[in-house]
């Protein structure tokens, strides 16, 4: 059983990931059944022909039983709003995971965010007499205090970190989606031999390079121009405030300026309004909104570089899911990250870089990277074949989920297998 915030069709995030793995479980012999809330995200607002304010449920042959709890979702997610839309899940999902222990599941898999949630899977699967897997796509805890969303230091942290600190010690297993995030389970105080790598994974068949004309730069008239693309969700915790300043040194105006390089930036979530201010006046930036997931290919191979900003201390709190999809069209990417986190040695990828790493909020070196890349037609293309390199040996949705199976059999014995695992 899964019980997660976001789930498909959301193309992006936690929801592309918790949905694909929920079908692939489906279509190994596994009998699934989630408990999430309707897609309204990125865009924070629920999507035509859901309803957010009753249950439904979906059911489908070979597919996984979904059924969708009523949710708060604020057209501004900030400060206590985003408090309330998280309570309101869990709120409303206490009758659906109640009546989901007679399900008897082995299994109860909760995602985080929201950890808001873990206490009601946690007694769910105690109650099912079922193991408990709690997967951290973001330290959403630490986040809200070590970006200054929530005052640190204080007692509100303290009695965060401790209740966190508690909850975790009551769970069958932990993951998370990069080493450096496996590390940081442990120093919660979850025991080693509990915690595991469950990564974030691309499929390399539908993500690849292309070569020859690219639709999107001809519906754009962007043919010849060097694109600096940045694809993904426009949060506030993104660092997207470096790409204005970035894409204005490269203007006509701008300090080194650079006709030829020309930054689209694509996707939709609470800073895009402040991003289209503060780039509309620019002739060399195009705004796109969220493509559909058959293009995505075709929109990441219009890149000639690929941008993952991040804020400084960030790094390790999450592992940006949009990273697999560049790292696969065989691009180079620009990273802002400190030495040493797990997004940078990705990028470094041992001494067979797949982009260029600088530090987080740091605009005169992301501004020389880009220009080193767009001067070189070689050093693009060494690091991008270094990307897909990188991507094939390590995120193939394939290899990725067959593991985490295996991982997900052990905790309930032979019988959970499927038919078709080896």
């Amino acid at each position: 059983m899964i019980y997660g915030l976001n789930y498909a069709p959301e193309l992006t995030g936690i929801g592309k990931y918790t949905g694909e793995m929920a079908k692939w479980l489906s279509s190994r012999g596994h009998s699934v059944r989630v408990v999430t809330a309707p897609p309204y995200y990125p865009g924070w607002r629920v999507w035509e022909g859901y309803n957010g304010s009753w249950y439904s449920t979906e059911s489908q042959p070979e597919e996984p039983f979904v059924t969708r709890t009523p949710i708060y979702v604020p057209e501004n997610p900030t400060g206590i709003r985003r408090m309330l839309h998280l309570f309101s899940f869990m709120l409303g999902s206490i009758p659906v995971m109640l009546r989901e222990i007679f399900y008897r599941p082995q299994v109860v898999f909760t995602v985080e965010p929201a950890f808001f949630g873990v206490p009601l899977a946690l007694l769910t699967a105690w109650c099912a007499e079922a193991s408990s897997w709690l997967h951290i796509q973001d330290f959403e805890s630490d986040a809200a205090f070590e970006l200054g969303l929530l005052p640190a230091g204080g007692s509100i942290h303290a009695i965060a970190m401790a209740l966190e600190r508690w909850i975790m010690g009551g769970l069958t297993r932990v993951s998370s989606i990069s080493i450096k995030m496996v590390e940081r389970i442990a120093l919660k105080g979850v025991d080693p031999s509990r915690a595991v790598l469950f990564p974030n994974w691309v499929d390399i068949e539908q993500v690849h390079p292309l070569e020859g004309e690219n639709g999107f730069r001809q519906e754009l008239g962007l043919t010849g121009k060097m694109i600096v693309l940045y694809s993904g969700n426009m949060g506030n915790k993104q660092g997207l405030e470096l790409l204005a300043p970035l894409a204005n040194s490269f203007a006509p105006l701008g300090h080194q300026p650079d006709p030829s390089v020309h930054f689209v930036f694509c996707g939709n979530g609470a800073f895009r309004p402040q991003l289209e201010a503060l780039v509309g006046h620019l002739e060399n930036v195009t705004m796109l909104p969220l493509q559909p997931l058959e293009r995505l290919n075709e929109l990441l191979n219009m890149a000639d570089i690929h941008l993952l900003p991040q804020r400084a201390g960030a790094a390790d709190l999450v592992m940006p899911s949009k990273l697999t999809g560049m790292l696969a069209s065989g691009r180079p990417v620009i990273a802002t990250a400190d030495a040493g986190t797990q997004v940078a040695l990705v990028i470094e990828n041992d001494g067979l870089p797949c982009g260029i790493v600088v530090p987080a909020e740091a605009p005169d070196a992301l501004h020389t990277a880009v220009a080193d890349l767009a001067a070189s037609q070689l050093l693009r293309k060494t690091m991008g074949s270094n990307a897909r390199d990188y991507a094939v040996q390590n995120l193939g949705r394939e290899q990725v989920l067959l593991q985490f199976e295996r991982d997900l059999c052990t905790l309930v014995g032979p019988s959970a297998s499927s038919p078709q695992v080896i």
